[in-house]
């Protein structure tokens, strides 16, 4: 987000590090009583770098993975996956945490995982799977209840997958078939193992039910196995009442039907209430601790709980070596919130929100959220979310912040004015000018008198700045909601440099290039105080080329190198700002007659171009000028043709932009010349290049369409453009070109 701190170098809570550090941490193998050790000889040997387990709960999917885990000797990398992963860069994140533990990999590949999220697909997957290919160390990376996970989650991971090399293995386990296993199949790269090798059979029966010291019949081992469908945990259920009756028979051929809710009510009801209690209102938590189970139910004894649960009860699992995280078997947990549903309706809603203060209070704000979304406290939620939301973004889960935001829903985000800025901000910075513009209308007969809650001085001060950065009514208002969050702003405020930033923009949209030195260099000056890369980065680039513009080369190359430095270390290169960052350093590289390094600029400058849309016009004109001319330079006058249209485009949405108008009318007398004839095709438009990742997927044209909210038409009129482009007759060749110009890969 403009304006506020980098946080991308700051410590990670302590709570924070300790979840993660569960999710990444191998689960205790438990002793089980039947081997799974014909699948994992089955899996290894192999030698198909995906393996895919597939069966619904209660199928030791879980314990199968835990157990090969445990045998291997190869370097072993865990994940386990719960429904607040779904996010692309969270789960890139995670898998290449593993991936570094497990390899000893160069830590920096997990930081180069949090871009924004339309580069997810085009960038950061590729690069982890670069990584996985380069590797010299076998290993194995498992993935557990992968199906919690979304499409553009599992769009990443099969580009991921491609990476995974010889020797090594990538395995999952999920309750429904997972998308990416389709293509791999083709290919035979992958093994499957599904309901029907997970079932057990009747001397499977005899071993659970023998583990509770029931010694069945060869007829009642059958009857079990028949009777559950080889449903493990059915079958451990069954063998728990009847040690507890003393009467294998009833349990087994019994007049009951032998289903998962019978069978939890017969365990679950020989339970004290007050441990029946327990469970009920713990069972709202995704992940279980003391002090959480403590806070949560107001039972002191919550510990002490917690430690007979697990000795005594199958469905509470360890999720760390520590013991000091836990979470209930996935069907024993919603059959518990279904018990908490009918006999207490009302509790959920308390019960959430009581384990959102913890989590608050523990500071970790993002699962108090998760929480907050699920109680009935709809202004406290919109608070957080809004709190939260900068840093979200930094972090790189933009599609985090998103759910959140329509999870609250547009009437909550109206109710909130400071809300109602974020999630424009969200629309700008994402390349979705339209839902912007739609924000922006609202937000202008919006009142709201409390503080922001986003570091903002005022809500009024918050809104300018989106007003001046979205210059939807010229230079003269530009100015004045600049001046006025400048005013509004204080010293301290973490918004004080993108203001300052903005006025600098206003005053060269207004044509007064020394009032925007002055205050680009103020906001430079604020943006390096407080650690904002993106808004140092912004404003030195603008006063590079304003130097530039004066024939002071050597002065713009040293605030040049500065710029692309931040964008290099702090990982902005799919970010707007960063368009102009690079389109300046390709002027630079022809001036200095470095004709390669000035192509190199403008492929990475052409490839951020999707999110640099009319919402912010100044950044997204001045760009295009800057790259047109560049490209005029270099003898490309087809490409400069065919950003000069674009700025065109851009000109019909935000007609009223000062000097650029001029620029752009100059320019555009330049190239339309007579006897100004170039070469090379037009380059690939910003809808393209939003498309052209997904050409690395095995998803169909319809299913692209479903994803980027297009049509099919749209989308095969721009399949093939990009065909034609690249000179490639096939998806294999146009992503090979791709990735050859720069336009796909790390």
């Amino acid at each position: 987000m403009p304006g506020a701190p980098d946080i991308s170098g700051s410590d990670v809570p302590a709570l924070d590090d300790l979840l993660l550090d569960a999710k990444l941490s191998l689960p205790l193998a438990r002793k089980e009583s039947v081997s799974r050790t014909d699948l994992i000889r089955t899996a290894t040997a192999s030698g198909r770098p995906i393996v895919a387990v597939v069966a619904p709960a209660g199928y030791g999917k879980t314990t199968l993975l835990t157990a090969w885990a445990a045998a291997e000797s190869r370097s072993v990398g865990w994940v386990s996956l719960d429904r607040f992963d779904d996010d692309p860069v969270a789960l890139l994140t995670l898998l290449a945490a593993a991936f570094v533990r497990a390899t000893g990999a160069d830590p920096g590949i997990i930081a180069d995982m949090r871009v924004p999220s339309v580069a997810t697909l085009g960038r950061a997957a590729p690069r982890l799977s670069s990584a996985l290919r380069a590797t010299s160390r076998p290993f194995v990376l498992f993935v557990d209840d992968l199906h919690l996970v979304g499409p553009a989650s599992s769009d990443v991971l099969e580009v991921v997958l491609r990476g995974v090399p010889s020797g090594s293995q990538f395995v999952a386990a999920s309750r429904t078939a997972q998308p990416h296993v389709a293509s791999l199949r083709a290919r035979g790269d992958v093994l499957e193992f599904g309901l029907e090798d997970l079932a057990l059979d009747a001397e499977g029966a005899r071993q659970i039910f023998r583990e509770e010291r029931i010694d069945l019949t060869a007829d009642l081992a059958r009857a079990a196995a028949v009777r559950t469908e080889g449903w493990p945990v059915g079958m451990k259920l069954a063998a728990m009442i009847a040690r507890d009756t003393r009467d294998p028979s009833r349990v087994i051929v019994g007049d009951d039907r032998f289903v998962a809710d019978y069978l939890y009510r017969e365990s679950f009801s020989t339970l004290p209430e007050a441990t029946r209690q327990f469970l009920r209102r713990t069972a709202v938590l995704e992940h279980l601790s003391d002090d959480l189970c403590r806070h949560v139910t107001g039972d002191a004894t919550a510990p002490i709980l917690l430690r007979e649960l697990e000795s005594a009860n199958v469905f509470l699992i360890p999720e760390d070596r520590t013991r000091k995280w836990y979470r209930y078997h996935p069907l024993y947990r919603e059959f518990l919130l279904d018990e908490l549903r009918r006999t207490d309706p009302t509790a959920m809603p308390e019960l959430h929100e009581l384990a959102a203060s913890w989590y608050e209070a523990n500071d970790s704000p993002a699962n108090a959220i998760e929480h907050l979304l699920q109680g009935e406290d709809e202004k406290r939620c919109v608070v957080m979310v809004t709190a939260l939301g900068l840093i979200t973004y930094q972090a790189g889960e933009q599609n985090t912040l998103q759910r959140w935001i329509a999870s609250v829903g547009d009437r909550a985000v109206m109710a909130h004015p400071p809300l109602a800025v974020l999630t424009a901000w969200m629309s700008v910075l994402s390349g979705r000018p339209l839902e912007a513009e739609r924000w922006r209308s609202a937000l202008e007969s919006m009142t709201f008198d409390e503080p922001p809650g986003d570091g903002a001085a005022s809500f009024e001060s918050s809104r300018a700045m989106l007003l001046a950065a979205m210059c939807a009514s010229g230079p003269a208002q530009m100015l004045a909601d600049a001046h006025a969050a400048v005013e509004a702003e204080p010293g301290w405020s973490p918004w004080r440099d993108f203001a300052l930033s903005m006025l600098g923009e206003a005053y060269l949209v207004s044509g007064d290039v020394q009032g925007a030195a002055e205050y680009y260099a103020r906001a430079s000056d604020r943006a390096a105080a407080v650690g904002n890369s993106d808004v140092r980065t912004r404003t030195d680039t603008q006063r590079a080329l304003i130097h530039m513009d004066a024939g002071r080369w050597h002065e713009a190359a040293a605030l040049l190198d500065g710029a692309l430095a931040a964008v290099r270390d702090h990982r902005l290169a799919d970010y707007a700002s960063a368009v102009l960052t690079f389109a300046a350093a390709a002027r630079m590289a022809v001036h200095r007659g470095d004709v390669k390094e000035a192509h190199r600029e403008l492929t990475r400058a052409m490839r951020a171009r999707p999110v640099c849309t009319w919402a912010m016009p100044t950044v997204a004109v001045r760009s295009s000028l800057c790259l047109a001319k560049t490209y005029w330079a270099l003898g490309d006058h087809s490409t400069a043709r065919h950003l000069v249209r674009e700025i065109d485009d851009l000109l019909t949405y935000r007609p009223h932009m000062g000097v650029f108008v001029t620029q752009q009318s100059d320019l555009k007398a330049l190239v339309t010349a007579p006897g100004s004839a170039g070469f090379d095709g037009p380059p690939l438009t910003p809808a393209e290049l939003r498309l052209l990742p997904y050409l690395q997927t095995h998803l169909t044209i319809p299913e692209i369409s479903t994803r980027l909210f297009l049509s099919r038409n749209t989308v095969s009129t721009e399949v093939g453009s990009i065909y034609r482009k690249l000179g490639a007759s096939s998806r294999s060749e146009a992503v090979d070109r791709a990735v050859a110009v720069g336009l796909l890969g790390a």
